[in-house]
């Protein structure tokens, strides 16, 4: 069951160039028509103008595709029929033949077995606000820790339980660092409440550490959490408030599994009156750039 790497993903490879791993749910399930398509390709731009190769992730008519080109995001981002893809059900989907969105678990599977050590989103799955009644707890954190890739993001979704999720991260021993900072980034907004004791200012910290675990304990992972800038987060005020409205939503409307991510971060969007989704498209950008040094350094110390 082979993935269809794209010529330019193939050729960064081979060359021993810069390529970053894109998940793309945040294309057909986490923002509307058109910001998805032209967030998608907007940050794809910032990794090239960079120095290295954008490697968006999904599923094409049952063909597990490392570098999707700009005519299939488009696809994903306008088709009513597109599974979320985790990775235990990418082979259904090539059996089936289906179109689907990676997730963040299966993108970090599928950039793993081609060779891509960095990943970039916009926030990760976590430990679920409800974990004691649903034991909901995100695929993507075992994936993080699992594949020798660094996943670059502002934290966790914005709605999950982040002191539960670090939590998580210590008992599987993934090492957490923050970004020029000292507290864990919160999605939206800056302020989570959660102290981290690594706080890295320079992509070669990033790096030399990452690669420091790889000799020591094996094929591993890490996670690198980068806040947005003040100027573009959201008041934790605000985020506090729209969190409770949709989660209050949620529950009276029976909303889980799957469909809670997008439903969550569609009422935000409306509760925040497009607030969120600015501050959304704004830290999916900055963490390109900060992704993109990364995979730089990363080549650098190779």
């Amino acid at each position: 069951m082979a993935i269809r790497v794209s010529e330019e993903v193939r050729q960064a490879l081979h060359d021993g160039t810069a390529v970053v791993a894109l998940e793309s749910t945040i294309v057909a399930h986490g923002m509307p028509v058109p910001t998805n398509i032209e967030t998608a390709l907007a940050v794809e731009r910032i990794i090239r103008d960079g120095g290295a190769t954008p490697a968006s992730v999904g599923i094409i008519n049952g063909d597990i595709v490392c570098g999707l080109s700009a005519s299939e995001l488009d696809f994903l981002a306008h088709a009513e029929k597109v599974i979320k893809a985790q990775e235990r059900d990418l082979a259904r989907a090539v059996r089936d033949g289906s179109s689907g969105a990676a997730t963040v678990g299966a993108t970090l599977f599928v950039a793993a077995t081609c060779g891509i050590t960095t990943l970039v989103t916009g926030g990760i799955g976590g430990v679920a606000p409800d974990f004691g009644d649903s034991f909901d707890i995100s695929a993507d954190l075992l994936a993080v820790g699992n594949y020798p890739c660094i996943t670059v993001a502002s934290g966790t979704k914005a709605f999950m339980d982040t002191a539960a999720t670090l939590e998580y991260f210590e008992t599987h021993g993934v090492p957490v660092a923050a970004w020029n900072t000292s507290e864990f980034p919160w999605f939206y907004s800056i302020e989570s409440g959660c102290r981290i004791e690594w706080n890295v200012e320079t992509a070669e910290d990033v790096v030399g550490t990452f690669l420091a675990d790889q000799q020591l304990r094996g094929p591993r992972g890490m996670f690198l959490g980068v806040p947005l800038a003040p100027e573009e987060a959201l008041d934790a005020g605000v985020t506090r408030a729209a969190i409770d409205e949709a989660l209050s939503r949620a529950r009276a409307d029976g909303v889980t599994g799957k469909a809670i991510t997008p439903y969550l971060l569609s009422t935000i969007f409306e509760v925040t009156e497009g607030a969120s989704l600015k501050a959304n498209v704004a830290l999916i950008k900055n963490n390109a750039q900060v992704g993109t040094r990364i995979a730089l350094a990363l080549c650098a110390s190779s």
